[in-house]
């Protein structure tokens, strides 16, 4: 089978993702083999190629991939072949830990995910456990559905973290994959969405999707901020947002890496209670919510599709802040 693969982490602009052929994995106990169809690009897959983070050995990277199963392993029950599911973050966890067992899986310290400890879906196929995958309808089109698995499901945490209620301002820092989604979440709720980045392109997206005013980070906004979510992995802005939040605001932070925080001025940036959350990966609750609710929106996601061996090119694009919406990986006609 074709995949990407990160066998030592660098610089996306030297290609630490390089093309391999392996064979096709076998399905074991509780696992079953997905015939990938698509996968989306993600952030942290460029994380994880760059080494911000700590390196496992040689990995498929990839998280948000949608296939149907060709073979499942002994003791499989919930999932037949030919059905099809969506793969996100979370691979596995260990079920049995206190954080486990009060509803905090996605804090266990035991989990495994998906194309960083284990092979993901930058491949012709990848294998998951099928009680850590979601079902979902044959497609129309595999793709549009991709950046719901992760971009979606971290954006809706992220927005029940920030405690946005209907009614309040809603800040948007970064505008990519998460976001394009979390706007239309934040607004089927009735929030009103401030959206805060330096593209001209991605300003005039989140204006099409209904923000009410978009600008720079350093702009001030007509009013201040009741919540805000930050999607870019920048520290600097931690105190853009903080600055114009309102006083009992929550900036919840959705990045799993975030370059150094500046100095804070605890009068101006953190007193009259305003706080800092941190999302850190998700439950598969998280997910069931998210699709749930993206099918009752309904969510339409903005996709550009590239060939998988465009894997390293399109990091780069996407590091750089060029691409609207979601990149991902068709596999359909291969």
């Amino acid at each position: 089978m074709r995949a990407m693969r990160v066998e030592s982490p660098s610089p996306i602009d030297s290609h630490p993702l390089k093309r391999v052929d392996l064979p096709i994995p076998e399905p074991l106990q509780n696992r079953i083999r997905i015939r990938v169809r698509a996968c989306a690009a993600c952030l942290t897959d460029l994380h994880i190629a760059e080494g911000d983070l700590p390196f496992r050995g040689p990995v498929i990277p990839g998280h948000q991939a949608v296939g149907m199963i060709d073979a499942v392993g002994h003791d499989v029950k919930r999932f037949s072949v030919g059905e099809w599911v969506g793969v996100a973050w979370l691979h596995e966890t260990c079920e049995v830990c206190p954080y486990c067992r009060r509803g905090m899986e996605n804090l266990c310290e035991q989990a495994c995910f998906t194309g960083y400890g284990v092979d993901g879906g930058y491949s012709e196929y990848l294998l998951a456990h099928e009680d850590f995958v979601y079902p979902i309808p044959p497609p129309g089109d595999p793709v549009s559905v991709t950046p719901l698995l992760c971009a979606g499901i971290i954006g809706y945490r992220a927005f029940r973290l920030c405690k946005a209620r209907e009614g309040d301002r809603l800040g948007l820092y970064g505008f990519g994959s998460s976001a394009h989604i979390t706007i239309q979440i934040a607004r089927h709720l009735g929030c009103e969405v401030y959206v805060f980045t330096r593209n001209p392109e991605h300003r005039r997206l989140a204006r099409e999707l209904g923000a009410v005013w978009a600008g720079n980070a350093e702009d001030e906004p007509p009013q201040k901020m009741n919540a805000s979510i930050l999607f870019a992995p920048s520290g600097m802005l931690v105190r853009e947002a903080l600055r114009v939040l309102d006083r009992g605001g929550t900036l919840a932070i959705a990045g799993i890496h975030l370059s150094t925080i500046p100095e804070l001025d605890y009068r101006k940036h953190l007193y009259f209670e305003r706080s800092v959350q941190s999302v850190a990966n998700n439950t598969r609750s998280d997910g069931t919510e998210l699709l749930r609710l993206a099918n009752e929106i309904p969510i339409q996601t903005h996709t550009r599709t590239f060939r998988l061996e465009e894997a390293n090119a399109v990091l780069a694009q996407l590091k750089r802040g060029e691409i609207q919406g979601t990149a991902v990986f068709d596999l359909r006609e291969v």
